[in-house]
Order: structure tokens, then sequence, then C-alpha cells
């Protein structure tokens, strides 16, 4: 038997061990950065080069950004190469909404209260209690879109 899965006591399904999650985590936010620079790099080509509209651009950025992130979730961090696509995609749109609301409600309630009020100077540089909030949401994001795709969008 894999001593990195067993099943669980209680419900009898078969579970992944905590070196599984942590290799999964690593790869998620490896996922994570090169999806971010892919993003970033797309709106840049489509503004500068191409004279789209930001605004536009920033949608095809994030859209292409989107579909990259799936497409690597799916088959490289969480390997569900078994379950319809269609169907996966869907589970994945959804937690990105259900989780994007979650750390945009972090975000807003941080902001709403004196810690929207802190400015800390660094060396010039002005880090203000959103840009902290907006840090502390993208953490929130992450961590809980990484349980969500765990758990619905590409169940393991």
């Amino acid at each position: 038997m894999n001593t990195d899965s067993h099943q669980h006591p209680n419900t009898g399904l078969k579970t992944k061990g905590r070196r599984s999650t942590v290799i999964q985590l690593f790869r998620y936010a490896v996922v994570g950065v090169m999806n971010t620079l892919l993003t970033l790099t797309v709106i840049f080509i489509c503004k500068s080069f191409l004279h789209i509209n930001p605004y536009v651009s920033n949608a095809i950025g994030y859209f292409l950004g989107l579909v990259n992130s799936f497409l690597w979730n799916r088959s490289w961090v969480f390997h569900a190469h078994g379950g319809k696509i269609h169907y996966q995609a869907v589970s994945f749109i959804i937690g990105f909404v259900v989780c994007y609301a979650i750390q945009f409600l972090v975000v807003w309630l941080l902001n709403q209260s004196s810690f929207g009020k802190i400015e800390i100077d660094i060396l010039g540089f002005i880090l203000s209690g959103y840009g902290i909030a907006t840090l502390i949401g993208n953490v929130v994001y992450t961590l809980c879109n990484f349980v969500y795709n765990r758990l619905f969008a590409f169940k393991i």
C-alpha cells in the first residue's frame, strides 16, 4: 500500500497524504506565478503593441490567464484527466467567482476599518492599509481557491 494515501476512517474515502497536498500547493503556487506573468504580458502586448483599449487588453489578459490556469491546474496540479472537462471548467469558473468574492469582502472589510487608514513609509515607498489588505486578500483567495479546486473542480 502506498504510504502517501489511505482510507479515511470515518468516510472510507481514499485521501491523499500531507506530502501530496504540499506538492499540490507548491505546484498551484508555480502555476499562479506563471499565470500572473502570462496575464501581465498579454495585457502589455495588447495595450502597447497592438494598441487595444486598456480595459479590453485587461479583459483579454485575464481571460487567457483563466484558461491557462484551468489547463495547468487540471493537468499538472490536480491530475484530473478523468473528469468531464466542461463540468470541470464550469466548476472552476464558479470557484473563481466565489473565491474572488470572498477575497473582495476581506479587502473591503479591512479597508473600511481603521486598518484601511494605515500608511507605512518604507524607504520612501508608502504601503497603505489598502495595499496590505489587498495582499491579505490575495492570500485568502489563493488558499480558498486551492481548497475549492481540490475538493470540487478537480475532485481528488
